[in-house]
């Protein structure tokens, strides 16, 4: 006995057959191509972006993604759930593809087939157990969704209509398979390689041949039905993101990561600076609203949703994605909401755990440069003064330029102005140049550097803020203003390193001043420090305490240096009691975005909700390495009353503590 089954049994191979079919598939993919090239249209109303280069990487992440399913399956439960459903349904595709293949294009033109003997046991096993485990998979989302129902995930009439449809696809998909199992295999060892068919065929074999015949016609045609209105509907509902999304995989910004477009404040041709409207953004902003899947995790992760702030980045997403496909002409700015553009802090948990590569936080930039640039608004005004010091004096601190560089003077440290020979600039930043607590970090740091024999210079008075606040806030003109300055001072002096114990400042000289063609490596002083230890240049002793550390938005989630603060800590003999939510997953100190510039006047304070969640670890120092998060957190941890449960420090100055 030969294993294999005819394939168009009891519904026919002939014309009648074959013709309606085929007529049907292409009345379904008339449709799915109708639905999309609308949707481009839509999509074309943005600004033009390329996001074409780099092909053969891009084909390569967007593969990785969609067949492995890893962004994905980043989280476990629905999404281990969503990744073994896609994969139990993208076999039953291409099982149907095989049987096309053979029974419509090889048997019938070459007499050629395949699906048979040893090769057919194999592939009728998989398909059953892969149908199998879609129907649970399916199963297990739908009581998530209608049972379980998660906080804040939006639930609509379209999801549940996609389940049915998924389902009754499926379920048909058995019933004509135990239909035609209970005619010709009952008894047979060909059934028992197909076990949920058998199971099916059992329990209604008692219906008669005749009776399981006409089912099996009338259930073939639906299923086929089924099928193909699901190919149909796919540009019209939710099951877009199947393309979209697989889409996006492909767009996705190759880098560097979180880096903004610099805005050519010079063209004459621009009357318009940001955005209000739909058209003012780019088309693949438009485009990302249809990649949406409304599966919350953005929304999850965003400290400003999860301290009571009017900001959902996925809503607005979904926000863009309305205006743009309803009244294009509306004011953008007016739909999203003021208090949820400011609430952003630019800290990228929403697009780092994002399974579709959306990118949320240019657009909220986009539409504070239009209210910066074009209106002149601020979300207060210390705001508004920090800016105008800023253009003053070259720091949102409102201190004298002359004396940014004192803090140094007892340590023998020189600006470039008086000693250009050094092996690295320190750029030093503005919280380490004014503020006391900070200042005492940036002289550790020095300190270090004193005792591993590195010979550090300094701007001084010649340092400006490096802007990145100011442009995260929307005033990109203040922004390039400061860039353009700082790249002509420090590529006057030759510098060949930079070292920043500020990772806002070490992200913009490493990344946005490129674009001002500024190319001197720039490294953050964790990472310099760890060389320093791993060379033995820089030597370390003390006693082992126990402590908790704080992954920095910008040296994490912007840069990915996880490992560098938490090998220090462990030099020094830190033993790290690790926060719930770290490295990857670190809630933010609520200062990225220009908001260290800003109060924090709706919901719960950020810093407060951040300085509790290293409470509960138990220790008595919370780690970091960034100016903004140490004085986000010495405020937190008044406003948590922890000041003598919980000291903030930078990891220089332990380091500096333990200096053997």
């Amino acid at each position: 006995m030969e294993f294999t089954r005819e394939i168009y049994w009891n519904v026919g191979h002939g014309f009648t057959t074959l013709v309606p079919m085929y007529l049907l598939f292409v009345v379904a993919a008339a449709a799915f191509v109708a639905g999309f090239r609308k949707r481009i249209q839509i999509y074309r109303l943005g600004q033009p972006l390329d996001r074409t280069d780099q092909r053969g990487e891009r084909v390569k992440d967007m593969l990785k993604n969609v067949l492995f399913q890893t962004k994905v399956s980043r989280v476990e439960g629905a999404g281990t759930a969503h990744a073994l459903f896609f994969w139990s349904f993208f076999a039953l595709f291409i099982g149907t593809s095989l049987i096309v293949l053979q029974a419509d294009f090889t048997d019938l033109l070459f007499d050629v087939k395949f699906l048979k003997g040893n090769f057919y046991l194999v592939f009728s096993l998989v398909l059953d157990l892969a149908g199998l485990l879609a129907i649970i998979m399916l199963g297990g989302l739908l009581i998530r969704r209608y049972l379980v129902q998660p906080e804040g995930l939006v639930t609509k009439t379209d999801d549940a209509l996609i389940h049915a449809l998924l389902l009754a696809i499926l379920i048909t998909g058995f019933l004509i398979e135990g239909a035609r199992m209970a005619v010709t295999e009952l008894g047979t060892p060909l059934a028992g390689w197909s076990p949920v068919g058998l199971g099916v065929a059992t329990l209604i074999q008692g219906v008669g041949e005749p009776g399981l015949r006409s089912l099996h016609v009338f259930l073939w045609w639906l299923h086929l039905l089924l099928a193909l209105g699901f190919i149909a509907v796919i540009p019209y509902s939710k099951l877009r993101h199947i393309v979209t999304t697989s889409a996006n995989a492909f767009l996705a910004d190759r880098g560097p990561t979180g880096k903004l477009i610099t805005v050519n404040l010079e063209d004459e041709g621009v009357e318009k600076f940001g955005a209000n409207a739909v058209e003012d953004l780019r088309w693949k902003d438009i485009f990302d609203a249809d990649a949406c899947t409304l599966c919350k995790r953005c929304q999850d992760r965003c400290p400003a949703f999860a301290t009571d702030k009017p900001l959902s980045p996925m809503l607005l997403v979904n926000q863009i994605g309305e205006v743009a496909f309803t009244d294009p002409k509306a004011d953008l700015i007016e739909t999203v909401g003021r208090d949820a553009i400011w609430a952003c802090t630019t800290c990228r948990a929403c697009q780092d755990i994002c399974p579709a590569n959306i990118e949320h936080v240019g657009k909220i930039i986009e539409m504070r440069r239009n209210l910066v640039l074009m209106e002149g608004e601020f979300p207060g005004e210390e705001v508004m003064a920090a800016m105008e010091q800023t253009e003053v004096n070259g720091n949102p601190l409102g201190m004298g330029y002359a004396s940014r560089g004192e803090w140094a003077e007892e340590l023998g440290i020189n600006p470039l102005s008086e000693d250009a020979e050094v092996d690295v600039l320190y750029f030093v930043g503005c919280y380490a140049s004014f503020d006391k607590r900070n200042i005492a970090v940036a002289k550790s740091f020095v300190q270090l550097c004193q005792r591993a024999g590195v010979k550090l210079g300094i701007l001084g008075k010649e340092e400006k803020c490096c802007g990145e606040p100011m442009r995260k806030m929307g005033n990109e003109y203040l922004y390039q203003t400061l860039a353009m300055e700082m790249v002509e001072v420090v590529k006057g002096y030759g510098v060949r390193k930079i070292v920043t114990t500020c990772p806002h400042c070490f992200n913009t000289l490493a990344k946005d001043y490129r674009d001002f063609d500024f190319e001197i490596e720039v490294v953050p002083h964790a990472v310099f420090l760890e060389e320093l230890v791993l060379s033995g240049r820089l030597k370390l002793q003390g006693d082992s305490f126990a402590c908790t550390y704080h992954d920095s938005c910008y040296l994490g989630r912007h840069n990915d240096i996880y490992d560098a603060p938490r090998n220090l800590i462990r030099a020094a003999g830190g033993r790290i009691k690790e926060m719930d939510k770290n490295r990857d997953q670190a809630f933010c100190c609520s200062a990225g975005g220009g908001r260290i510039m800003a109060e924090e006047k709706l919901g719960e304070r950020i810093n407060v909700k951040r300085v509790r969640m290293a409470l509960e670890t138990g220790a008595d120092q919370l780690l970091s390495n960034c100016p903004f998060c140490l004085t986000m957190f010495e405020d937190g941890v008044k406003g948590a009353d922890a000041e003598e449960r919980l000291r903030p420090k930078d990891i220089a100055e332990i380091l500096a503590e333990r200096l053997a």
